[in-house]
């Protein structure tokens, strides 16, 4: 029986025995910023020192991960935080970093002359995640299945919003459809009218595109597009974001004061995909997205409307830049070790060599340096390493 997109999604991700809560998480299947380099989180450590200044140093730092995984980002984050509080993090943990990247959360006096706590003593972590509870985790990061309210801190997002099921539409003759999918053999009959809610964001943020586009993207179709008005499908295929619009949005009102971070694959509304980015990854590959629950089924973010969604809760300004662009500003800049640490610590110096490359693929533009950072303050300034 053929359903519609949304809830082919939500079935195969995220229901009983789904591919994100059931098995050994989704670091066996694909490859995030997360499981690329601990140098991803050394520099939104120096993000959350800059939130946590701009915040005045709350007595309860809260860093909230949104899909979590099975905690990795957390986990190496809690250790940073440690390591920098006792003065352990180094150069050889910094490399590629322009400037080290240090939260330097040891006891320092505030203006009243009172010693305020570490950043490790007031540091909160909390992971988002259906999946249960993964047993290595300690004890220090808490695991709940919803987004905590009256959040002061950080909330982070990363390849959160491109697994938020959608509806999938094509264009025929009498205007926008559903597409519909047999979870169990991936075939896509044509369904219903699309909603008027749908309608009018698919009016808004996935605008049809010119047959100049439509050549480039594919010329067989474009051969076909002048007659698509006169019956059929014209081929063209849109993801409805408006469920991805509403969890963003959702997400940024439960931050009382701080910053929100989404990390995510996307497309802006002037360079929408003519054919849709659906697609899934199965044991480090891709394969046809094929809601059965054997493998992630994920479509790029149309991350102007998301921001536009959470700009309208926070009620001030956003940020959207690439990832390369954002850790740059974050000090990451894939930089060689200087040599002379080879002289002076050689095995130190090869740990940086490698630190180096793991933030040179962070960055590349052709890869992970492609992602687009949303970066939604609520109730403080954009920290100088982010207002750009």
């Amino acid at each position: 029986m053929s359903i519609r997109w949304r809830d082919a999604m939500d079935q195969a991700l995220y229901g009983p025995g789904g591919f994100f809560v059931a098995g050994t998480g989704p670091a066996d299947h694909f490859r995030t910023s997360v499981h690329a380099s601990p140098a991803f989180a050394t520099a939104l450590l120096r993000l959350l020192s800059q939130v946590d200044a701009a915040l005045g140093h709350p007595a309860r730092l809260s860093v909230v991960d949104v899909g979590a995984g099975r905690g990795e980002l957390l986990l190496t984050l809690q250790r940073l935080v440690v390591a920098d509080s006792a003065g352990l993090v180094g150069p050889a943990d910094t490399a590629g970093l322009a400037v080290g990247v240090s939260a330097r959360a040891s006891r320092s006096e505030s203006s009243s002359g009172a010693v305020r706590p570490s950043l490790a003593e007031r540091v909160r972590f909390t992971a988002v995640e259906l999946a249960p509870r993964p047993e290595h985790l300690p004890e220090e990061i808490e695991w709940v299945s919803e987004i905590p309210a009256r959040i002061t801190g950080l909330l982070i997002a990363t390849e959160w919003l491109d697994n938020v099921p959608l509806d999938v539409a094509v264009h025929t003759a009498d205007g926008w459809r559903y597409v519909l999918v047999d979870p169990d053999g991936g075939e896509e009959p044509v369904g219903d009218l699309v909603s008027t809610a749908d309608l009018d964001w698919l009016t808004k943020w996935w605008p049809m595109p010119s047959a100049a586009a439509v050549a480039d993207s594919d010329p067989d179709v474009a051969s076909t597009w002048t007659d698509a008005t006169s019956g059929g499908e014209s081929g063209f295929r849109a993801e409805i974001g408006r469920p991805r619009d509403e969890a963003w949005a959702d997400a940024v009102s439960r931050i009382e004061r701080g910053l929100a971070v989404a990390v995510d694959y996307g497309h802006l509304r002037d360079s929408r995909p003519v054919h849709g980015t659906l697609t899934g990854y199965r044991g480090g590959r891709q394969v046809p997205p094929v809601p059965d629950g054997s493998s992630d089924v994920t479509a790029h973010v149309a991350m102007d409307s998301v921001a536009s969604a959470g700009a309208a809760v926070a009620l001030c300004a956003y940020s959207l830049v690439s990832q390369s662009e954002a850790l740059r500003a974050l000090g990451a800049d894939g930089g060689r070790p200087p040599l002379s640490l080879a002289g002076t610590d050689p095995a130190g110096y090869v740990r940086a060599l490698a630190v180096a490359s793991a933030v040179a693929e962070l960055t590349d533009l052709a890869g992970l340096g492609g992602h687009l950072w949303l970066r939604q303050p609520v109730g403080i300034e954009l920290p100088p390493g982010v207002a750009r």
